[in-house]
């Protein structure tokens, strides 16, 4: 038996061919239909994050229970499928959430995803201590620039600001570090530091700043363990290795552009040249003949040196990044806002179309125009002292606003009326007494409750008011003296 396992082993090659298996393209076999209506997403700390506990609580997060199912797709990704198109709006454009204090990044589901995906996330970042002479929207975009990819600005310098900061919304890379501060150096040898604030991110490392791990994880940290113990053993340092070049000897561009021009940039940490922008100028070149290969040189390279001297144009044009959009709304994108001043609703309330009413104000508006039809017909205008119709519309007018019957004022404003107790007497006091009658003689009274033909025993008929005691009249008991009697 043994030999015989042997020989079939030897028989057998690890080299042998794997035939991969072919997936039918049939509808049957495809969920895209399904899908349609879906958000994928990933855990930035799986370590941190419990995939069975998000796919069950993140419905009651959103508070749509029994409209949303979730899937995991593995230990680190996650697919949520919603069963109407709204619901599924409303998820994505909450913004950048978290789950036990850690981010995730969600998108819609796509049929082809892109190398990029669930790679950026949408966040909110205010910037602080900006130098007073440099408040402009190209300064601010810049300084959102070396945070991420400045998608919007909010800011409107002719309206006063309330906030120490302003905000812009940018397309962050989850692989980055968050910045918390940057030395700005000014004209004239002035420097300060301009500060960022991350809404809505909770925790991350406290090493590398970054949102995918904890610091006992960061690999700064493991790296300078391991260093450390590499000089410890060897005695000498680890050397660092240089980063690999962009333009090399047989590249088009090699000699026409400088490495710096087109690596990565130190504090964007994005290419300075996008790698359609270099496709384009390498295509260019090849093109060129002996004749205009120096006019061809000479115009990328001025072409590129006029793009580096503006941001903006650096951005647009080498960068390809879309402009950022101007907003005026302060506080877009934050949620419901409370504020005395109208003009500080949250975006959401702002969206709203102005014809809707509410229930309330539509049944005050159509209990005050059915009693101006009832004054108007009944001929009672001018009879009321206060016209109560407008005391809906008096109460909401502002914290110095009189209202008969309803507010007094005081030394912080308004404030409800309180009545004090009446000062009534005891219950017994306050039973009424019956009403005096005078009796006729020779009137019959009925007892109270008593049926109908029954009749009271007649009193004294002297005249006297009811209800006084008459004394009763004894017969005498000896004769007078007046003879005998008849009997």
């Amino acid at each position: 038996m043994s030999a015989a396992m042997d020989k079939a082993l030897m028989t057998m090659s690890l080299e042998e061919d794997d035939a991969p298996f072919e997936m039918p393209d049939l509808p049957q076999f495809s969920s895209c239909e399904k899908n349609e209506l879906s958000l994928i997403g990933r855990l930035l700390n799986p370590q941190c994050q419990s995939m069975s506990s998000l796919v069950f609580n993140m419905p009651r997060k959103w508070q749509k229970i029994g409209r949303v199912r979730g899937v995991a797709l593995s230990n680190e990704r996650f697919q949520f499928i919603f069963n109407s198109e709204h619901d599924l709006v409303e998820v994505l454009e909450k913004g950048f959430q978290t789950y036990n204090e850690w981010g995730l990044v969600m998108e819609r589901w796509s049929e082809n995803p892109g190398p990029e995906s669930l790679q950026f996330v949408s966040l909110w970042v205010q910037i602080k201590n900006i130098p007073l002479n440099y408040y402009t929207k190209q300064t601010i975009t810049l300084l959102g620039e070396l945070v991420g990819q400045v998608v919007e600005v909010v800011f409107d310098p002719e309206r006063p600001q309330n906030k120490d900061y302003v905000r812009v919304k940018v397309k962050f890379d989850v692989s980055k570090p968050l910045r918390k501060s940057k030395v700005i150096l000014l004209p004239k040898g002035l420097s300060t530091s301009v500060f960022y604030f991350y809404e809505k991110v909770q925790k991350r490392c406290y090493k590398c700043q970054r949102m995918t791990h904890v610091q006992e994880e960061c690999p700064l940290v493991l790296k300078q363990i391991h260093d450390q113990a590499i000089d410890k053993k060897m005695g000498r340092k680890v050397v660092k290795t240089k980063p690999e070049l962009v333009l090399k000897e047989d590249d088009p561009l090699f000699g026409v552009l400088k490495e710096e021009q087109v690596g990565i940039h130190p504090l964007l940490g994005r290419p300075r040249i996008a790698p359609d922008v270099l496709e384009g100028m390498r295509q260019y070149m090849k093109l060129a003949t002996m004749e205009d290969r120096a006019l061809r040189i000479e115009k990328i390279k001025s072409s590129v040196a006029e793009a580096e001297k503006d941001p903006l144009t650096q951005k647009i044009v080498l960068r390809m990044e879309p402009p950022p959009v101007i907003s005026t709304d302060f506080n877009k994108g934050k949620g419901l806002v409370f504020g005395y001043d109208s003009s500080e609703v949250s975006s959401k309330e702002a969206a709203q179309p102005t014809g809707s009413e509410k229930l309330m104000g539509a049944a005050i508006q159509a209990g005050r125009n059915r009693f101006q039809d009832l004054t108007s017909v009944q001929g009672l205008e001018g009879l009321s002292l206060v016209d109560y119709s407008q005391a809906s519309s008096n109460s909401q007018a502002g914290p110095t606003a009189y209202a008969v019957g309803f507010y007094e004022a005081g030394s912080s404003g308004t404030k409800q009326r309180r009545g004090r107790g009446r000062k009534r007497p005891y219950v017994s006091k306050r039973k009424p007494k019956p009403l005096l009658k005078k009796v006729e003689p020779g009137e019959v009274t009925v007892k109270e409750g008593v049926s109908q033909g029954n009749s009271e025993k007649r009193k004294g008929v002297t005249g006297e008011v009811e209800g006084q005691r008459v004394v009763k009249h004894n017969k005498p008991e000896v004769v007078p003296n007046e003879g005998p009697s008849n009997i």
